[in-house]
């Protein structure tokens, strides 16, 4: 039987990463032709509308922009199969090399995020859960709705309006100053945290009322004592689900959160790179964001079917 269980793991683990290549693809594909379908010319935005059309049809030629579409595409998948993202059209540096400098920024904002997230959601919901009614779940329900009801995008101004600009306690922009990651941290965490609260809550409460837990309570164990041995550990598996799958959103969610706090990150050189058409930075960007969030994903998915022996393996 536990043979047999471990071919049904194998075959969803390889089915699993077997899709991963071909959504990768597809993403990537769909970004390539988005890109060029965009209005603007990455030459004119270099050289300016002033520039001499013998320089323009030179630098067209220069970056291979005046190739087919299909021999520029061909030349990207040809690309990545080697391992060369090419350069940016903007700074002419290495795509690499400009992704090498932003992505630890972006990471650094989606951990401290994740991080003060959890950290609000599970003792939260679970003081909730043990006193469904009291002032603890009032609480609750009063962040998990404004947290649905204020995206990060409209609680980032909220937030250097009352902590940056009312009352001056923390950097409002940039990442050198220290302090500097705690407001978009908020922008990015609190959402999320009202989210994982209202998980929390349901799945502790749904715990609590398990035979085994009562069986502890006869025992002698102090309630306080039994949540935490007991519910809390089981009913933790769908909220790491939910966080790790919920990872990859916080991650492409900074795009906008960095722009508003000017954070060195991703996003910002996303925003950039698409305001001036840098087609190869834009690409290599989705590349990481899409291999990111895909990993992740890929390793919740395979992590839940591993430690959860209810999963059906189809």
């Amino acid at each position: 039987m536990q043979r047999l269980e471990g071919v049904r793991v194998s075959r969803y683990a390889l089915a699993r990463i077997l899709l991963f290549f071909p959504t990768l693809w597809g993403l990537l594909t769909l970004v390539f032709f988005l890109n060029r379908a965009m209005p603007g010319d990455p030459v004119e935005i270099m050289l300016g509308e002033n520039a001499a059309p013998a320089r323009r049809v030179e630098m067209r030629h220069a970056l291979g922009l005046d190739r087919p579409l299909a021999v520029q595409y061909g030349d990207y998948l040809a690309g990545l199969a080697t391992g060369r993202l090419g350069r940016s059209l903007r700074t002419g540096r290495p795509v690499s090399a400009e992704l090498a400098d932003a992505f630890p920024r972006t990471l650094e904002l989606g951990c401290c995020a994740m991080l003060l997230a959890c950290l609000v959601a599970v003792p939260l919901g679970t003081a909730a859960a043990r006193r469904p009614g009291g002032p603890w779940d009032a609480t609750a329900r009063f962040i998990s709705s404004a947290g649905f009801s204020l995206p990060s995008f409209f609680l980032g101004p909220l937030l250097i309006l009352a902590f940056a600009v009312k009352y001056p306690w923390l950097p409002v922009s940039g990442a050198d100053e220290p302090g500097s990651i705690v407001l978009p941290s908020l922008a990015l965490g609190l959402p999320l945290a009202a989210l994982l609260v209202r998980i929390v809550r349901t799945s502790v409460g749904e715990e609590a009322h398990r035979e085994y837990v009562r069986a502890a309570l006869a025992r002698g164990l102090r309630e306080g004592t039994a949540f935490r041995r007991h519910a809390l550990r089981n009913a933790l598996l769908p909220v790491v689900t939910v966080a790790g799958l919920q990872f990859g959103a916080v991650l492409t969610g900074a795009i906008i959160t960095e722009k508003i706090f000017r954070w060195p990150g991703l996003g910002t050189l996303v925003l950039t790179a698409i305001t001036g058409r840098d087609y190869p930075v834009v690409q290599g960007a989705v590349l990481l964001f899409a291999v990111t969030v895909l990993t992740v994903n890929l390793g919740t998915d395979l992590l839940y079917a591993r430690i959860d022996p209810r999963v059906r393996y189809a």
